[in-house]
């Protein structure tokens, strides 16, 4: 038998562990594949960032954090990398089209989730490319609208606003 300070570190070990476990989905194609907030008893919200391209071919990522101690922006940030990555993988850029994310409180199983469909683009040439002011603007806007939306608070726009305005 196990002394009482060895039960508790295996009990704590244990509960870390299966605490850790949140839930990630591989990256469908969005005709192929359906939300995930479609059939939960807690539909979260949805922000359109931008027009698809004709013709291009939209996926959707989704992420759930293991508890609701987990931040929304960190499962935002997990599942705009990992499509990135993807984007990336193809030669190609991310352009994200719709993201839902959960809405607080994030307690009783509705722990923070984000879906983000999205397509990768071609990436832009030299001559069209727009200006840099240009991007940062269009990307402070849509950090705006999540943050009027309620989608963002105001500590998670104010992290993301000062990320935008430090890229080159």
């Amino acid at each position: 038998m196990l002394p009482t300070i060895a039960r508790v570190a295996v009990a704590t070990f244990i509960a870390i562990a299966l605490a850790a476990c949140g839930q990630t989905s591989a990256i469908q194609a969005t005709d192929k594949s359906k939300s995930h907030f479609a059939d939960a008893a807690f539909k979260g919200e949805t922000v359109v960032l931008s027009l698809p391209t004709k013709g291009n071919e939209q996926y959707r990522l989704f992420q759930q954090g293991a508890t609701g101690y987990v931040s929304l922006q960190s499962v935002r940030d997990d599942v705009e990398l990992r499509a990135g990555q993807f984007c990336e993988r193809k030669g190609q850029s991310l352009n994200p089209l719709q993201e839902t994310t959960s809405t607080p409180p994030h307690i009783l199983g509705n722990f923070p989730r984000a879906e983000l469909v999205f397509e990768c683009v071609a990436k832009a040439a030299s001559p069209g490319t727009p200006p840099t002011e240009d991007v940062k603007f269009t990307k402070l806007s849509n950090l705006k609208k999540l943050l009027d939306s309620g989608a963002l608070t105001q500590a998670e726009f104010e992290q993301e606003k000062k990320k935008v305005l430090s890229q080159p």
